[in-house]
């Protein structure tokens, strides 16, 4: 439909424009995209099985949503795509606060107008991405910000009474009409304003100081909450939950697979502005193991939830330490190393929230037992796992590295190397080449270097050998060889 050329209601006839409701729209808009075999929400990984179909069929069957979940499961990016599925444009009234369409209108100024000029009403239109509203619900909203009040400087310049209801100013949700409105975070709305949305769900009737409107308003719902919300802060009263059509569950991504391309597709902008940094396979898997073991870990809140923001934080913080170190040693271009997975700490220790054992152990600490975790995890994918008691007649892969730093008073790997020292560290550790040739022999010379510090690491922790940090590094060195060697 042109749009230029309509601008009153006549013209609008003469298009052939029926009314639709919003439900409508986007049930026409999905059930084209699915026949088309579109792609209906891009860039949502790991969903295509679960929360997506899902969604569509609550689209399908013209439900209000309610998105379930914790903290991090792109419950509001899933709300915002919604917005694909509406038309490009839509006619209001011109004028009107609430997006009047000419054939259904619902404030008093639309239908006056309609009466008062009739084919000559002018049309103005209203474009898809201005038809989607959200409110973060907190404990401090009020039925005035969501509904509406009396507006006593209206009244005044209009010369009214506060009993007419033109006196009214309107919320958000009035103004949201014909348009996708998302409440976040619904529990922690006040009871009260909860029971005032559930009329407008039903009923259709809107309450403001006295005045009872017959506001038949159309709007696609969307809510998003975490089930921690229900025991910690509130919980979305009976009434309200009876009338949102579908509850979807959403949830974290269940493969390294997928955490990694959400990561990828979410850091794209700092990769490319750090293009000059390479960073191994072996560490991006490292990177996003370390939010499968902290949603594991019996230091950290499960009901609270370890956001994918933690990945992507941690990502950026990963590269901006490699970039550092390349910065001091004025080289173009570096490596990523395990020893950088260090600078990452404060993303992580910024998005969990610990219980109390893991609050006595310290945030700091507990980060860094869970990026031990993640190497031990990772390694055991490309190594034999290190064994902590060997039998008679076994061979152990791991000997002759241990055998090495038994004869070396000690190993150290500096943070601020630069790449040809530290390469020439590790490959002091004779060993090491043996070990990486054996058990991963496509690793590229890129990648080689990240796998020999990740044996060490792991050694470490199987206590085969000890690794002490310093103020400026690391240091490895035999778990007793230092001990035989004063006797």
């Amino acid at each position: 439909m042109n749009t230029e050329n309509i601008k009153t209601l006549k013209e609008l006839k003469a298009a052939g424009y029926g009314y639709q409701s919003v439900k409508d729209e986007l049930r026409k808009n999905l059930i084209t995209k699915l026949q088309a075999k579109e792609t209906v929400f891009e860039g949502i990984h790991g969903y295509e099985y679960s929360v997506i179909p899902e969604l569509e069929r609550a689209i399908l069957s013209k439900h209000n949503i309610n998105l379930l979940g914790l903290r991090g499961q792109a419950k509001t990016r899933l709300a915002r795509q919604m917005i694909s599925l509406l038309d490009e444009y839509i006619p209001v009234v011109a004028g009107s606060e609430i997006n009047d369409d000419p054939f259904a209108p619902v404030s008093r100024y639309a239908r006056e107008l309609l009466v008062d000029q009739g084919d000559d009403t002018p049309i103005s239109w209203l474009h898809r991405e201005d038809r989607f509203a959200e409110k973060l619900a907190t404990p401090d909203v009020t039925v005035a910000d969501l509904i509406g009040d009396v507006d006593p400087i209206k009244a005044a310049n209009l010369k009214l009474t506060y009993a007419d209801d033109r006196v009214i100013h309107f919320g958000m949700i009035p103004r949201a009409n014909r348009c996708i409105f998302v409440i976040n975070e619904l529990p922690d709305l006040q009871a009260r304003i909860q029971v005032a949305l559930f009329n407008i769900l039903q009923e259709g009737d809107v309450q403001i100081r006295g005045f009872k409107l017959r506001l038949p308003l159309d709007i696609q719902f969307v809510f998003t909450a975490n089930p921690e919300d229900y025991t910690n802060r509130g919980s979305i009263v009976t009434p309200l939950k009876d009338r949102i059509g579908s509850q979807i569950l959403t949830h974290y991504p269940d493969s390294l697979e997928i955490a990694r391309k959400i990561t990828q597709q979410e850091t794209e902008a700092a990769a490319a502005e750090k293009a000059n940094i390479y960073v191994p396979d072996l560490a991006k898997d490292i990177l996003e193991q370390i939010s499968f073991e902290a949603r594991k870990s019996e230091f950290i809140d499960a009901k609270s939830g370890v956001s994918a923001r933690m990945s992507i934080t941690a990502y950026q913080n990963l590269l901006s330490t490699a970039e550092r170190r390349a910065l001091i040693n004025n080289e173009s271009e570096t490596t990523v190393r395990l020893g950088d997975f260090m600078g990452v700490i404060p993303a992580i220790t910024g998005k969990v929230e610990l219980v109390y054992e893991g609050e006595q152990e310290g945030a700091a600490q507990v980060a860094q037992q869970l990026i031990a975790d993640a190497v031990l995890a990772s390694f055991e994918n490309h190594f034999p796992k290190v064994e902590k008691l060997q039998r008679d007649g076994d061979k152990d892969p791991y000997a002759e590295v241990v055998a090495w730093f038994f004869e070396e008073p000690g190993f150290e790997l500096l943070d601020n190397l630069s790449d040809s020292e530290y390469t020439s560290a590790l490959n002091r550790i004779v060993p090491l080449d043996d070990l990486v040739r054996e058990y991963t022999p496509d690793v590229t010379k890129e990648d080689r270097s990240f796998y020999k510090e990740s044996i060490l690491w792991a050694l470490a922790e199987y206590k085969k050998l000890s690794k002490h940090p310093m103020g400026d590094g690391l240091h490895f060195k035999d778990l007793y060889g230092s001990y035989i060697s004063g006797l």
